[in-house]
């Protein structure tokens, strides 16, 4: 079965529509563009650049993805943007196309209403931004992690998989992998316990991963560093994946702080 196409939509000559997408009313694709299997594009809907839209993607009206880079020392350079499978995109939802590598979003990712996700931002699969979440350039997000409404991400920021940023948020620092984090300038809480639980981790995991929490945040040894507290880790849970993850993350370079508990007396 052939696309469908609105006769008011307007599809460029050289963009590509696999088999039984769907272009509504009003759409703008651009020459640049792939659209997969069954993908429906509801109504003014403009998709820009060098553009690939995934199989089976829902994408509500009025959103603009692909279009260059706000950044304003890229003049408008042309960029990719990939998005897989089984997306759902939402009213007023930008996704601009990377400067570098290029923006890239995995498969069976959620972006309610009016979020943003700006130029060369990398997020994994099953990610989900409420409704205003704003992303700066750059940003990494992993596998199932989610970001509540209103909050904004500073550039370069590195978001861990199945962490939980709380609403109305300001994340200026990496949060890190099964993590739970909000406040106005966030802040570590803890672990994203109903989280892990939704998608069926163990209680022994959970326990596994809420203890080596402790040690490496909440310690009484006040002189000790959080390298130490890694390395500690790193040594005592040998062969738990989760908590592995979470020193693979704390090793790895960063442009950005950590995103930490508060401390003692610290004002929210």
């Amino acid at each position: 079965m052939t696309a469908i196409i609105h006769p008011t939509a307007i599809v460029e000559q050289g963009a590509y529509l696999h088999d039984c997408a769907v272009v509504g009313p009003f759409c703008h694709i651009g020459a640049g563009v792939e659209i997969g299997a069954g993908a429906v594009l509801q109504s003014h809907v403009v998709v820009a650049g060098r553009t690939t839209i995934g199989a089976r993607a829902r994408i509500f009206p009025f959103v603009s993805l692909g279009a260059p880079s706000q950044d304003l020392k890229a003049a408008l350079a042309e960029g990719a943007l990939s998005i897989g499978d089984d997306c759902i995109i939402r009213e007023g939802v930008t996704i601009n196309s990377g400067v570098g590598e290029g923006t890239w979003v995995g498969a069976g990712c959620a972006f309610l209403a009016y979020s943003h996700v700006a130029h060369d931002c990398r997020l994994g699969e099953g990610v989900i931004l409420a409704n205003q979440v704003l992303l700066g350039g750059h940003v990494a997000i992993g596998d199932h992690a989610s970001v509540g409404g209103g909050t904004a991400v500073h550039q370069n920021v590195r978001i861990g998989a199945h962490a939980f940023v709380g609403g109305l948020a300001g994340v200026e620092g990496d949060v890190i992998p099964f993590g739970l984090a909000s406040g106005n300038r966030a802040h570590l809480f803890g672990v994203n316990i109903v989280g892990l639980r939704r998608r069926g981790y163990s209680t022994e995991r959970v326990a596994r991963l809420r203890e080596a929490y402790r040690r490496l945040f909440t310690g009484d040894d006040t002189l000790e560093t959080l390298s130490d507290r890694v390395e500690k880790v790193a040594t005592t849970y040998v062969g738990v994946s989760e908590v592995e993850e979470i020193v693979a993350f704390l090793r790895a370079p960063s442009q950005r702080p950590l995103c930490a508990p508060r401390q003692r007396g610290e004002r929210a």
